[in-house]
């Protein structure tokens, strides 16, 4: 210690360099989480984003299944009426027929 300054001076000036260090250490440490958490970030968000694909293709996949099972539906329907439409025409032809 210098006997030019008195203690109380040295002493501040001793606490505010330790106060100084360890705020450019505080400093460094969170720009290294900084990166870290970046770096994170980058691994994980590319992952979500391919699970958020997948459940798009189920979901287009599920669609596709129903919109199937719906026009199947459809189609035993049509095929239905049509049938008893030509059930009808072939009974009309044939009582034409016997006249």
């Amino acid at each position: 210690m210098d006997d030019d300054k008195p203690i109380l001076e040295q002493t501040t000036d001793a606490i505010s360099s330790a106060a100084e260090a360890t705020k450019d250490a505080v400093i460094t440490v969170v720009k290294k989480a900084r990166k870290a958490a970046k770096k994170v970030a980058k691994k994980v968000t590319p992952k979500k984003a391919k699970k958020a694909k997948k459940t798009k293709k189920a979901a287009k996949k599920t669609a596709k299944k129903s919109a199937a099972k719906k026009s199947a539906k459809k189609a035993v329907k049509k095929a239905g009426k049509k049938s008893s439409k030509k059930a009808a025409k072939k009974n009309k032809k044939a009582k034409k027929s016997k006249r």
